[in-house]
């Protein structure tokens, strides 16, 4: 399935987001436990709009991140009442922008509106679409067996089981060291 340009966006930030935690991230440890870390990953997104580059507002994009990490575990019906209640909370008002070198796209929250509450609400514009395109089916957690990544599976025949290419190839190396192992017995 095919996303809009903006909700793919705001998809893949939000997995790059949920993805910083130990049991997901690359380095085993939290990728997100200093206010560089989250102006890298802004920076790497190209997030705009305000961002206090504070303690504070680390802490409430780590919550941000909680919550979002835990759209991926939740029913469709779930999933529809979190993501209202993350658009409610924010009286969130979605309208055309366009900015900076980005054509017209969709923002419900201002710019200069608190960043964790920007995240939840591009997240949750994110998730509507998802919802509305019924391809929940598409978010999916990773299949290796140490890591709890999670990804939006827009591959063309929807078959993609691991958050990553290390993880992908971490499996297939211990599939085949299992088959040699089985061989050799």
């Amino acid at each position: 399935m095919r996303f809009s340009d903006d909700t793919e966006a705001s998809l893949a930030f939000v997995v790059a987001l949920a993805n910083t935690v130990p049991t997901a991230s690359a380095s085993g440890a939290d990728e997100l436990e200093t206010p560089e870390q989250l102006a890298w990953l802004l920076d790497e997104y190209g997030y705009s709009g305000r961002h206090d580059a504070d303690e504070a507002e680390l802490e409430e994009v780590r919550a941000a991140r909680a919550q979002l990490r835990s759209l991926w575990r939740l029913r469709k019906d779930e999933a529809v009442a979190e993501v209202n209640r993350m658009l409610v909370d924010a009286g969130a008002l979605p309208q055309l922008v366009r900015h900076d070198h980005l054509d017209w796209h969709i923002h419900a929250t201002s710019l200069d509106a608190p960043l964790a509450e920007r995240i939840r609400v591009e997240a949750a514009m994110g998730f509507v679409d998802v919802i509305r395109a019924a391809a929940t089916s598409q978010l999916r957690t990773c299949e290796a067996h140490d890591c709890e990544g999670v990804f939006v599976d827009l591959s063309r025949n929807g078959s993609k089981r691991f958050c990553s290419l290390r993880c992908g190839n971490r499996m297939n190396v211990s599939a085949y060291r299992e088959r040699l192992a089985e061989q050799s017995d």
